[in-house]
């Protein structure tokens, strides 16, 4: 193969590759500039609004490693810095995945890190400042940040409450910006890319969620994200029928009230 067949072959993997992501705003041009910068980069928004999948999509793009850690109410700092464990007859150091970005270089985003225990908040506040360099007392030492390395967190502010809450003390330490649901136009677009589903039910999919969206009355704790609305495009998409799909894809995920249940798919099943 020669060499310009060769290097044609590599682009085309490339692209086939590269996460799909479909742009709502500035995000792109502020991510890229955030990490020219080497600043903190936050992301706010409710759940399944393509917050992850950006973060994959930049990644890629700036030909960078990424280090995921989905945060929970047990998350610690120890989980995240590393921890001596037995091998054999000793003991031995083991780095976590916030000291492997830290000295690798790699992008590391912490999902929804508000939900993470407070001691996380308190480690990786040496990272978010001028100092960029993380303390691990276990062994008394300071590691200074690996110029490539970027911090990346993302937290829900619609359902955060007490002490899920992020400080915005911790917030002031990153650059912030907001995701929400995309446009009609743009998420139609984005079911057909994700799923190969036919544009007009992509429209009633999109028409559905963006009914049940304004259904506030409902009091809901999270309504119809793109990714629920993906997920029943698959479905539909694999042989699944069109009704049970959006109740097991879309309804059934949004709330354990009987009523509510059914009232929805009374409504999705007339409008799909």
């Amino acid at each position: 193969m020669d060499t310009t067949k060769l290097q044609m072959e590599e682009t085309k993997k490339e692209i086939l590759s590269a996460p799909y992501y479909h742009p709502v705003g500035k995000e792109i041009e502020v991510f890229e500039h955030t990490y020219k910068n080497k600043l903190p980069f936050l992301l706010k928004g409710p759940t399944g609004t393509g917050k992850s999948r950006f973060i994959e999509f930049m990644a890629h793009k700036l030909d960078k490693n990424l280090i995921t850690i989905a945060c929970h109410e047990e998350t610690s700092s120890t989980d995240l810095i590393g921890r001596y464990i037995i091998k054999g007859a000793e003991t031995i150091w083991l780095d976590g995945p916030l000291t492997t970005a830290v000295k690798e270089g790699a992008i590391i985003y912490l999902d929804e890190i508000a939900e993470a225990r407070p001691d996380v908040i308190v480690a990786i506040h040496s990272l978010t400042d001028h100092r960029r360099e993380l303390f691990i007392d276990k062994l008394g030492k300071t590691i200074k940040a690996h110029d490539d390395f970027l911090l990346v967190a993302s937290f829900n502010p619609g359902y955060q409450r007490g002490f899920k809450e992020l400080k915005p003390s911790t917030r002031q330490r990153f650059v912030a910006t907001s995701f929400d649901y995309p446009e009609a136009k743009i998420e139609i677009e984005i079911l057909v890319n994700e799923t190969n589903i036919d544009l007009g039910i992509a429209k009633k999919l999109v028409n559905i969620a963006t009914k049940i969206r304004n259904l506030t009355e409902l009091g809901l704790t999270e309504t119809v994200s793109t990714r629920l609305l993906v997920d029943a495009a698959k479905l539909i998409k694999s042989g699944l029928p069109k009704r049970l799909s959006v109740k097991v894809a879309v309804v059934e995920p949004l709330t354990d009230d009987v009523e509510v249940v059914d009232a929805l798919t009374d409504l999705c099943d007339l409008m799909i």
